[in-house]
């Protein structure tokens, strides 16, 4: 492959469990809800913005409302993540060699750059990303495929060529209607939740298996 393209947060950071609290947090104490953990799991995709339409319905938060909520969780999340931030397993050396023979490298996420940010420079890898793709570059989300198809225009390289890692079923779908081939981190959901994704080339833990050397 030419290109590999990181959905963020599940796939870099194993920190999705974070988010759910957070946004548990949110929902709960700020909004008045009574959502437990496993309900609150399974919106965890998309824009921040779409998560509180999916759990409040349309048009129940203003956008400057929803812009201030979002911001909340975020701040909530990166000061629980962060004395636990690092990369999975296997991934820095996975990236370094990856950047050594001249693989373009890519993020692709529904996360917004203040989030992208927090990880990018909490760990030094803007060298290795000169490229990112965030909500605020797309108008559809996941499983829309602009994320991976703008990444893969900005990388110039042909959406065949790119290969996608991924940690939720939405990002692999999204990846698919890109034309694109998959890796799934299962640091969120068991393989059996791809089911019918016919993309997915490899489930794994993390980055440290033998897999991951036939990619370079």
């Amino acid at each position: 492959m030419k290109a590999f393209i990181f959905d963020l947060n599940g796939t870099m950071v194993h920190d999705m469990d974070y988010h759910t609290q957070a946004w548990q947090h949110i929902f709960n104490h700020e909004l008045g809800g009574n959502f437990s953990y496993d309900e609150v799991k399974p919106q965890m995709y998309g824009k921040n913005e779409e998560v509180l339409a999916r759990v409040f319905g349309p048009g129940r938060f203003t956008p400057a409302e929803a812009a201030q909520l979002a911001h909340a969780k975020e701040t909530r999340y990166q000061e629980a993540f962060r004395p636990h931030l690092r990369l999975l397993p296997g991934l820095p050396e996975f990236l370094a060699a990856a950047h050594a023979r001249g693989i373009k490298l890519a993020i692709g996420s529904a996360a917004i750059p203040f989030n992208i940010d927090f990880v990018v420079d909490g760990l030094d890898l803007r060298a290795y990303f000169p490229t990112i793709v965030s909500a605020d570059d797309v108008a559809l989300s996941k499983p829309h495929p602009e994320t991976f198809l703008r990444a893969a225009q900005l990388l110039g390289v042909a959406p065949a060529d790119c290969l996608v890692f991924e940690d939720v079923p939405k990002g692999v779908e999204a990846a698919a209607r890109a034309g694109m081939d998959a890796v799934v981190l299962t640091t969120t959901h068991p393989a059996s939740d791809f089911a019918g994704l016919a993309n997915v080339r490899h489930f794994a833990p993390d980055f440290t298996g033998a897999f991951f050397q036939t990619l370079l």
